[in-house]
């Protein structure tokens, strides 16, 4: 017998933005980066639709809190009972029917509501559908400040105790927001306008040997050598790394807070340590989710180890800026006020909220007599990724200045 052809109206489509947000976040929620998965994914959609599974997917993650209390709102139910994908379809329905103008409802709740039969929970197609019939753009009082803010108490709290209530509110605010698009004017590539602002503290110069220490995803490298320095890129992760090749430098997968392979001291040396990301949040938001007050200290750590390592690839009359996306003062303040009173010669700090773009800390740290050269050697995945071996011929001897 020949099966019965379902007529075309009963066919339920998903579009191609909210399949992918979807399936975005809900791989985020296993610890993948959203930036990332969309740029990797969206190669596959129009402008239009990747510019909408962009919009849901920063929306959600920048206002899950308000999206979670107004499920539990409308549902009667904690959110913590719900499956994964219930959770995060509801999520993207209700931001699409209250954050969101020019979006018909009935698209917003008929392929939320198919997303969650698409992933193996029909039984919860019907609960999510009342749910979702439910939402309004009414006021909304919230029942505290972490979630009209959308943020984690403990780490407003933090910002309270460092910067001030109004700050830290500010501090909030502005990572609800879409955070503008800046373009670095020597190499053309997207890059934050507060990332821009690390590399100037270098002084470069043409000629000058440059240690790029934790490079990847590598715009400041990129915008290092603009100024003609001779540059060495390096990172833990050799995957990340490799995305450096284009730029026609040695790249060295090592980690940096061990003895680095290098017999020579470097003029320049920056390192961009990894972080919190705290100051990142308008970017990427399922940061304030996933981080931890214990992480902290993890990071600080490793973030002195680097820049202990860092030192001693620094030449006596030589600058090197370590710098962080974070605002906590255990990745910033606390680890270059261990050094000498007259190692750090400059510091400088972007807030959002205050000053444009992301936030940024940076300290500017010179070199001096007493700091002990790095160790001889090449690690054993040197030159894995394409580079050779580096040994002090890597680099000529510096030109005469004119």
């Amino acid at each position: 017998m020949l099966a019965r052809r379902i007529p075309p109206r009963y066919i339920q489509i998903v579009s191609p933005a909210r399949a992918l947000a979807f399936e975005v976040l809900l791989a985020t929620g296993r610890g993948g980066y959203a930036s990332d998965l969309l740029a990797a994914r969206a190669t596959r959609l129009d402008s239009r639709d990747a510019g909408l599974a962009s919009e849901i997917v920063f929306g959600v993650l920048r206002y899950q809190a308000q999206l979670d209390y107004l499920i539990a709102h409308y549902s009667g139910k904690p959110v913590a009972r719900l499956d994964e994908p219930v959770l995060v379809a509801l999520r993207m329905g209700i931001y699409q029917l209250r954050y969101l103008d020019r979006i018909p409802p009935h698209a917003a709740i008929s392929e939320s509501v198919e997303l969650i039969k698409r992933a193996r929970k029909r039984s919860a197609a019907g609960f999510a559908n009342a749910v979702l019939r439910k939402v309004d753009r009414d006021p909304v009082a919230w029942p505290d400040r972490a979630t009209e803010l959308s943020h984690p108490q403990w780490l407003l709290e933090r910002w309270d105790r460092q910067y001030g209530p109004e700050t830290a509110a500010a501090i909030a605010r502005t990572n609800l927001r879409v955070p503008e698009t800046y373009v670095e004017a020597t190499t053309g590539r997207i890059q934050d306008i507060g990332s821009q602002s690390i590399v100037p503290l270098l002084r470069l110069a043409p000629g000058l040997t440059f240690l790029d220490l934790c490079a990847a995803p590598g715009n400041k490298t990129a915008q290092a050598l603009a100024s003609g320095v001779r540059a060495i890129a390096c990172d833990i992760h050799g995957r990340r790394l490799a995305a450096l090749k284009t730029l026609g430098i040695d790249l060295v997968v090592l980690d940096g807070t061990r003895p680095l392979p290098f017999n020579r001291r470097f003029d320049r040396i920056l390192i961009d340590a990894p972080c919190s990301g705290t100051g990142t949040l308008v970017r990427n938001p399922e940061i304030k989710w996933r981080l931890r007050p214990d992480d902290l200290a993890d990071l600080h750590a490793r973030q002195v180890a680097l820049l202990e390592q860092g030192r001693r690839a620094l030449a006596p009359d030589g600058l090197l800026v370590y710098s962080t996306c974070s605002l906590e003062r255990e990745e910033n303040e606390d680890v270059v006020w261990a050094l000498p009173s007259h190692a750090v010669i400059e510091t400088a700090q972007r807030v959002p909220g205050n000053d444009p773009g992301d936030g940024f800390f940076a300290a500017v740290i010179v070199g001096g007599a007493g700091t002990p050269a790095c160790r001889a050697g090449t690690p054993a995945d040197a030159g894995e990724r394409g580079s050779p071996p580096l040994t002090a011929d890597s680099f000529p001897p510096p030109e005469p200045s004119e």
